[in-house]
């Protein structure tokens, strides 16, 4: 297994993906706010508000995502000691936090507009306060617990409890009466959403990608230096 502490080998790539997605990401950026704001049609029924789907959409996209990786990293641990995968659900539990947030607050934006309310307590809106609160209880238990395996056993625990909400959040709308519209956009069946909105919609969560690539890696080099300053300390 490939050393996941080696400095020389690690950083290098590391230092090689953040310069690539730098000089890519602000193009990105600016191909997806282009589309989103100004060449993108408003909607018929919600008029401009609609432009808040171009954030809300794919911040929610990546909460989800973002904690599915973690879930089944830590299931991974349980199962084969991958010893330096909290390493990585370390440094992606911020951002899928941040995420989560986002797509919580820009819904609420959303929500006055078009529900006459800024909250409701929705099957799909309560579900995504619920894995906030997961998140927040992972990056906790990785903070305040001090033992390194222990710290990682409790957060792998609320990882895997945590993950039981994701199918929660994703057919919330089904299962039950909400106030929340049903999924415009599905894999592997027609789209009800028009292509001069789905193309902005995709660079949006593309753009935002990038930005979280590169907030991990940075994020990750940070942890793992961490790690080094401990093992150092202890010789």
């Amino acid at each position: 297994m490939l050393n996941l502490l080696n400095n020389t080998i690690v950083f290098k790539w590391i230092d090689k993906l953040i310069n690539f997605i730098n000089s890519i990401f602000f193009v990105f950026l600016l191909a997806a706010l282009s589309f989103a704001l100004i060449f993108s049609p408003p909607d018929y029924l919600q008029s401009e508000t609609v432009r808040i789907m171009y954030v809300h959409v794919p911040s929610a996209w990546i909460g989800l995502a973002a904690f599915s990786v973690i879930a089944l990293l830590s299931i991974l641990n349980f199962i084969f000691k991958m010893k330096y995968s909290n390493l990585i659900t370390k440094s992606i539990a911020p951002l899928g936090l941040m995420f989560t947030c986002l797509a919580i607050v820009t819904g609420s934006i959303w929500a006055q507009p078009t529900w006459g309310t800024w909250w409701a307590w929705d099957a799909r809106l309560t579900s995504m306060v619920i894995l906030a609160l997961f998140y927040i209880l992972f990056i906790i238990s990785n903070k305040m617990i001090l033992e390194d395996d222990k710290a990682n056993k409790v957060s792998s625990i609320i990882a895997i409890i945590g993950f039981i909400n994701i199918p929660v959040i994703k057919y919330s709308v089904e299962w039950w009466n909400t106030l929340h519209q049903p999924a415009s956009i599905k894999f592997l069946q027609s789209n009800s959403i028009h292509s001069s909105m789905m193309i902005p919609l995709l660079l949006m969560f593309l753009a935002l990608l990038l930005y979280c690539a590169l907030i991990f890696l940075m994020k990750y080099k940070t942890e793992i230096i961490k790690i080094k300053k401990k093992n150092l300390k202890r010789l």
